[in-house]
């Protein structure tokens, strides 16, 4: 385990576990929390011993978002850098995420309100806790969306939906999150690290080359015309077609065994 102040990182059974480290501020986001995650997402992309990731919090809180304390001093210190977090941190932590060539699973194991439920909003699957809920906070301190949640909520949900989510800012529990397709699964708290982890494991045990196609063919295909999706389809198929992975896969059908993969 490397343990520093504000973030904590884990790798077991192919899958690192990161978790926002400051509970007592409900995981609110620094400077140094974003520089860190974005920085140790990067690591986890690269690195071909992860497979998958799990993105959690520490203590009673997913993630409160904007730390508005740090956010309010630097402004009114006339210090530019509230300013340009969306550029420097946000964006480059979403599109991390997004283009991770591995399965991220977000387990939520308390609220995510602004820039932490788009974080959320971001992963491949979302595991909530019974004490989970979402906020759409930004209009209420003045703000728009940002983070990706513009572009991943209305993917999840539909325009309506997410319209009135930013707009009226209201909070929405697990069981609604269920209902509305925000997260996959409802899980007990003192069961949802567990769970998440078992998920991911399995994930990482697949083949993960697969899964990073199955992400870049469904994000080309959210901008695209039919014409255009079929192309990407039928580039990552040819791909995917040439890997051991796809060999070991109907070999082991054809042996009715297991397969073993590798991600290659």
């Amino acid at each position: 385990m490397t343990t520093e102040d504000v973030l904590l990182t884990t790798d077991a059974h192919g899958v690192r576990t990161v978790t926002l480290n400051r509970p007592k501020a409900y995981n609110a986001l620094t400077v140094e929390l974003k520089e860190r995650l974005l920085a140790t997402l990067r690591d986890a992309a690269e690195t071909p011993e992860v497979r998958a990731v799990v993105l959690t919090g520490a203590g009673k809180a997913f993630c409160a978002g904007q730390d508005l304390k740090q956010h309010v001093a630097l402004l009114q210190a006339g210090d530019p850098a509230p300013l340009r977090t969306v550029t420097d941190h946000y964006n480059p932590i979403v599109r991390t995420i997004v283009d991770m060539p591995k399965p991220v699973i977000a387990a939520l194991n308390g609220p995510a309100a602004g820039a932490g439920a788009a974080f959320a909003y971001a992963c491949d699957l979302r595991l909530a806790a019974a004490s989970a809920n979402f906020v759409m906070a930004f209009a209420g301190v003045g703000l728009g969306p940002d983070s990706g949640a513009s572009w991943t909520l209305q993917r999840l949900v539909g325009y309506g939906r997410a319209a009135e989510l930013m707009l009226l800012g209201r909070p929405v529990d697990a069981v609604e999150a269920l209902r509305l397709g925000l997260v996959s699964e409802v899980i007990e708290d003192d069961e949802l690290a567990t769970r998440a982890h078992a998920v991911a494991a399995n994930l990482a045990a697949g083949p993960t080359l697969t899964y990073a196609k199955i992400k870049e063919v469904l994000s080309a295909a959210a901008t695209s015309t039919l014409d255009e999706a079929l192309a990407v389809e039928d580039a990552a198929q040819t791909v995917l077609g040439a890997t051991a992975d796809h060999r070991e896969a109907v070999e082991a059908f054809v042996a009715k065994r297991k397969p073993e993969f590798q991600g290659k």
